[in-house]
């Protein structure tokens, strides 16, 4: 990220800052579930990559500002090639989405011809020029459903949400092999640990989990899908298998529940928690709002073939 022109002055109340600079840039806020929680209370809208996606979409600010990571406001742009798309940290990436580099993709691609390549929005804008259609962990059974059974398919770039799509519908695809660094991380063991301490409690997951851990859920969805479960069910405490970011809707949401998150299988360090989410910050918010940088520039040509598996995905959501 570029250097302030100035320090922020200590006495500012950078709420009250952002909200300022929202209304004087006609500016949306969109901060994902897996952000602090000073930041989803600074934004307009909260929610997964999907519902993101589908705000970024119909929006008529002329600048968005995207608390997330680098491929959610990647999107964003695609979407609005003319307006101007921030993002609090450059640096803000995904391991799923630098897992997949576009000249290894391809080469990969060439070995399934005629394949239909379904990729997961957690991809960089090259991946998503590459595939025929986009889905998130919210729609992505209902987006390879909707591919003739004749037709076979590429999933990419996860290969835990994809084997876990490939068995709820008793499909078959071919599945890039790469993974979410926290998802792969949370521990079947201490999963187990807390069941036996909690035996009322019911558990919720993320498809990005591994296998061994999704075997041990009651409910597994997308992180909107978990939030609803997790407001709709009967149990008083929850155990929550994904990015504890979500915690604070769903404390907010529920506040006579408790809610348990699963740690990493490294006890020695916050391994459940996103270290690329965990980069925005409310002061690089209110920054990037002041100085209009980081902007998310996105190669044109690049843009508009990503534009149409982006669109179809939305026009199936």
């Amino acid at each position: 990220m570029s250097e302030p022109t100035s320090p922020i002055d200590p006495g500012l109340d950078l709420h009250s800052e952002i909200v300022r600079l929202r209304h004087e840039m006609n500016a949306v806020v969109l901060a994902h579930y897996y952000q602090e929680p000073e930041i989803q209370d600074a934004a307009d809208h909260v929610g997964d990559s999907l519902a993101l996606a589908q705000v970024a979409a119909r929006t008529d600010a002329d600048v968005i500002v995207f608390a997330g990571v680098h491929f959610m406001a990647e999107t964003a742009k695609i979407l609005n090639p003319d307006k101007l798309v921030l993002l609090p940290d450059l640096a803000a990436g995904c391991s799923l989405a630098d897992g997949c580099p576009e000249d290894e993709f391809a080469a990969f691609l060439a070995a399934y011809p005629g394949h239909e390549v379904v990729s997961y929005i957690n991809c960089s804008a090259a991946t998503k020029a590459m595939s025929d259609v986009i889905c998130t962990s919210g729609n992505a059974l209902k987006i390879v459903d909707s591919i003739p059974r004749d037709r076979s398919i590429v999933f990419a770039p996860d290969r835990h949400l994809g084997r876990w799509v490939s068995e709820q519908l008793g499909r078959e695809m071919v599945l890039w092999q790469g993974s979410c660094e926290v998802h792969e991380q949370f521990s079947e063991r201490r999963l187990v640990e807390l069941q036996v301490t909690n035996p009322e409690a019911m558990t919720a997951a993320h498809p990005e989990c591994t296998e061994a851990v999704l075997q041990h859920a009651d409910f597994i969805g997308s992180t909107a899908a978990i939030l609803n479960f997790a407001r709709e069910c009967a149990a008083d405490t929850i155990i929550v298998a994904t990015e504890p970011g979500i915690l604070h809707q769903m404390q907010k949401e529920s506040p006579g529940k408790t809610f348990l998150t699963v740690p990493g299988a490294d006890e020695s360090c916050n391994c459940n928690e996103c270290p690329y989410m965990k980069l925005n910050t409310l002061e690089k918010l209110y920054l990037c709002m002041r100085d209009r940088t980081p902007e998310i520039v996105v190669d044109p040509l690049q843009a508009a073939r990503a534009l149409a598996p982006i669109e179809r995905m939305l026009a199936l959501s």
